[in-house]
């Protein structure tokens, strides 16, 4: 059954999508089936994986409209996608009568679990049902953090917001890690935010840090992750290296 897990933080801007698109695109260069669920009505982990907008289903279908889940999924190179565009805004709207609401996701995923050995969710910057929706749906949470005051207090919210999750609608879910992003090793409230996170989070911080990087930047106006548009940069040994630790943290050989 495929691991689902949840990137999310409640700041936005903090490398969320990015880190999700890449990863994803790392593990499928490591012959992984894997797929990723664009829950942000932004869609910007849609157009980050080369896939339209407006082409065909998207999440809001399956969630509102009661598609299969597979029916929504397109094919890519860097991994399979269920994209999202702004119709999904409405859904929190529009979920608010729906019987067990926050478990829509969880059971449109059912179906489809077995085909894959991870899923990826991408969530939007928000504590709303869509992010509630995938917290419930998933088996952990993978956190990526900028290296900034404010982005600690995110952490300090969405650590609240999976206790909630836990005592109400998924008991079992876990942090997967916490992942550095945009760290810039010559500031040294880098260096500062960084040890908090190890002091309170110890093994859950990742070793691998995702440095700024142009390349990382410049990739989605390209439709495409990082290590398809400029492999030898920084950002893709990066994300690389990441996907790595990520398989070692799932107990995962073979890499």
């Amino acid at each position: 059954m495929g691991r689902v897990v949840c990137f999310a933080n409640q700041k936005g801007g903090v490398g969320k999508t990015t880190t999700c698109v890449n990863l994803c695109a790392a593990v499928k260069d490591k012959r992984r089936k894997i797929l990723l669920i664009d829950a942000d009505p932004q869609g910007n982990a849609t157009t980050g994986m080369g896939v339209s907008k407006h082409a065909g289903l998207t999440l809001y279908d399956v969630l509102i409209r009661g598609a299969p889940m597979a029916s929504a999924i397109v094919q890519t190179k860097y991994g399979d996608v269920v994209p999202a565009n702004l119709d999904l805004s409405g859904a929190a709207v529009e979920l608010v009568d729906v019987p067990e609401r926050e478990l829509v996701l969880k059971k449109a995923l059912a179906p489809i679990r077995e085909a894959y050995e991870y899923i990826f969710i991408d969530c939007p910057p928000s504590l709303g049902l869509l992010t509630l929706n995938a917290l419930a749906a998933a088996d952990t949470v993978l956190i990526p953090m900028q290296c900034e005051f404010y982005a600690m207090e995110g952490l300090a919210d969405l650590t609240t917001s999976m206790r909630l999750v836990r005592s109400r609608f998924n008991p079992a879910l876990k942090i997967e890690g916490i992942v550095l992003t945009m760290y810039d090793r010559r500031l040294s409230f880098a260096g500062q935010v960084a040890q908090e996170v190890q002091r309170y989070f110890g093994k859950a911080l990742y070793k691998t840090v995702v440095p700024r990087n142009v390349r990382i930047a410049e990739a989605p106006s390209h439709g495409k992750p990082v290590s398809a548009y400029s492999r030898l940069s920084r950002g893709a040994e990066a994300y690389d290296c990441l996907a790595i630790e990520f398989f070692k943290h799932n107990h995962t050989t073979d890499v």
